[in-house]
């Protein structure tokens, strides 16, 4: 590849996304305005013309097509690696941009040297508020997460601040994998994503490593982006359920030890379990939660 690397790579994964990808790509131009970008799909093994799809209406973009699913942290690597831009957004493919939201968050970034992430409020496609700047996990944050205490007592998106507290740029813990600006400088101090993680706290977890070397995690709430949510993962949702709480036992051990580890995957192993019982009782919700057993939560089998 010649000539200069671009302001911005823009890397999506996909998987059975095709219209959403299409929309999402769409909507780059008009987000970069003025910035040097180049867009790159990373599709792990759609069955839905997704790569046929891209071919023919963006012929400008780069694809990655895998003949398997490797997952979104280890298909995100992929494009990172093979992209040249200093910044590199990852996007979910269920996303789309408003004019100028993207040169907003690279002017951010390029005005605050040590920003390894900039993150942006991610809406609802009504509109409304959906998640913003987050604080790291913790035994008590996930277990008002999986009980569903935390949304009862705050909003529907917790454990993401209130909308009312993300009004403002801020630092933040970590931001929505759905849309990260990653410098970088940043990614190559500190490495690509873990993909032991097959999907899911990836992002939580680049955000501590990066914290961790000095680097800051930056929430800009000027930059507005829809999220659709849940495109690729409802299509396989048991197995997804089960992909999330198995990626936060692995944060757990990795950034507070093996024994906390072991405590939520209990309390995870039990909660899951007993909210199981309740929905076999009402018709209305039978077989929407899976049946989780102590070791459906340890390392993913590879």
């Amino acid at each position: 590849m010649s000539g200069a690397a671009p302001d911005v790579s823009v890397v999506i994964v996909s998987w059975n996304t095709r219209d959403f990808t299409l929309a999402c790509l769409a909507s780059l131009p008009a987000a970069a305005a003025s910035l040097g970008w180049d867009a790159w799909v990373v599709d792990n093994a759609s069955a839905d013309d997704s790569v046929e799809a891209i071919r023919r209406e963006h012929p400008g973009t780069r694809i990655i097509a895998n003949g398997t699913n490797h997952g979104f942290a280890a298909a995100n690597n992929q494009g990172i690696v093979a992209c040249r831009g200093r910044y590199v957004l990852l996007l979910n493919s269920d996303t789309v941009m408003p004019p100028g939201s993207l040169q907003s968050l690279v002017a951010f970034a390029d005005a605050h040297q040590r920003a390894g992430i900039v993150g942006p409020t991610l809406l609802n496609p009504d509109g409304s508020y959906q998640t913003g700047p987050t604080p790291f996990p913790s035994l008590w944050t996930e277990t008002l997460s999986v009980t569903g205490v935390g949304r009862r007592l705050t909003y529907r998106g917790y454990p993401s601040l209130l909308a009312r507290r993300a009004r403002v740029a801020r630092r933040a813990d970590y931001v929505g994998g759905a849309c990260m600006l990653a410098r970088r400088e940043a990614i190559d101090a500190v490495g690509l994503l873990d993909e032991s993680y097959f999907m899911y706290s990836e992002e939580t977890d680049l955000c501590r490593r990066l914290r961790a070397r000095d680097w800051s995690v930056w929430y800009v709430p000027e930059a507005r982006i829809t999220h659709f949510g849940g495109q690729s993962t409802r299509q396989v949702r048991t197995a997804m359920v089960l992909e999330l709480y198995r990626s936060k036992v692995r944060y757990m051990a990795i950034h507070h030890g093996t024994m906390r580890a072991l405590v939520l995957r209990s309390l995870l192993t039990v909660i899951l379990r007993s909210k199981r019982a309740i929905a076999e009782l009402r018709p209305a919700t039978r077989g929407r939660v899976p049946r989780v057993r102590w070791s459906d939560l340890g390392a993913r089998e590879s």
